[in-house]
């Protein structure tokens, strides 16, 4: 056999990593030898010392142990996770967190962002197929479902955010873009009496729902207020009386920004809030009013999914956060 090295890290790392993914595949099972130094050295075509630090490498983290006239040999599996995201986000890192600190040691999560490019997307999945014991997945879209998630077995594919469609047998953790979304907003009925008029800041060609534009119109007629949807920031100027929902941070940056431009503030003369909860709106401004599912707990319950292995079918609730911005 003949591996392909690129140049992203070291021989050793790669050739580590390529051992401990056939040791998570099943091809070397536990308390089995592993092939020797000089028969690893011939089918990668690879120097004996790289085989070597290889070894020590996989020694450090627990898979692989040696001892003399036995030579070296599998000591625990090693759990491999593919984990597949649409983009980086700041709350992303709050579920990535929690996510990793629901684990040991012996599982390696490998994150792949497929920036809702579907070839990109397909493409993962193709070349992960057979190589991890567990699968968290993003989808690229929200009303297409990839023909390759159905070459895994559903008690190893966990499905997060997906769309609308049916996702059958599979287990899911999802939030509602809908009816949790209007609802949310009737949490916050009281506060948004005070205002005569509401815009959502829904930028062309955002990834997010386009149902939620429907949904707040819903609200808004329902409420009496005035409603607009602007996919243009640039467009955007801050009113008196308004109140803002923002999908994006950077949006929420420049609504606070030109509201100040503007000699208004926020929470007084203009309310503001932000969808997906983030650190830092607990310190933007006076802190900013989110709408959110609670990315700590997602990350806590995909952990116990790959753990345990319990089969989870949920939609987690969109909590309100109250803040100086409403």
């Amino acid at each position: 056999m003949k591996a392909i090295f690129g140049q992203q890290t070291t021989k050793v790392k790669q050739l580590a990593d390529i051992i401990s993914q056939d040791i998570s595949a099943g091809k070397y099972k536990a308390g089995n030898a592993l092939p020797s130094i000089n028969q690893l050295s011939q089918d990668y075509k690879v120097s004996r010392d790289t085989v070597f630090k290889a070894f020590i490498d996989l020694k450090e983290r627990g898979i692989i142990d040696s001892t003399p006239g036995k030579g070296y040999y599998v000591v625990n599996r090693q759990k491999s996770i593919l984990l597949m995201l649409d983009e980086y986000s700041p709350f992303k890192d709050t579920f990535y967190n929690s996510l990793v600190h629901g684990l040991s040691s012996r599982y390696k999560v490998d994150l792949w962002f497929h920036q809702y490019n579907e070839h990109l997307f397909n493409a993962i999945l193709r070349e992960s197929l057979g190589r991890y014991n567990k699968y968290v997945v993003m989808n690229f879209d929200n009303e297409k479902f990839s023909p390759d998630l159905y070459k895994i077995d559903s008690s190893r594919l966990l499905l997060l955010d997906f769309g609308k469609f049916d996702k059958k047998d599979y287990p899911y953790i999802c939030q509602d873009f809908d009816e949790a979304f209007y609802n949310a907003l009737a949490q916050l009925s009281g506060r948004l009496s005070h205002y005569e008029a509401m815009v959502l800041l829904f930028p062309k060609g955002t990834k997010h729902p386009k149902s939620t534009c429907e949904y707040f119109l819903k609200f808004c007629a329902d409420h009496r207020l005035a409603a607009e949807v602007k996919e243009e920031m640039e467009e955007v100027e801050i009113q008196k009386g308004s109140v803002y929902i923002a999908i994006r941070q950077v949006d929420v940056v420049n609504v606070v920004k030109k509201g100040r431009a503007a000699g208004l503030e926020c929470g007084m003369d203009f309310g503001l809030i932000a969808y997906n909860e983030t650190p830092a709106y607990e310190v933007i401004d006076k802190g900013i009013t989110t709408l959110s599912i609670d990315w700590e707990k997602m990350g806590a319950f995909v952990a116990d999914f790959i753990v345990s292995g319990r089969k989870i079918q949920t939609y987690l609730p969109t909590e309100v956060r109250l803040r100086g911005s409403l």
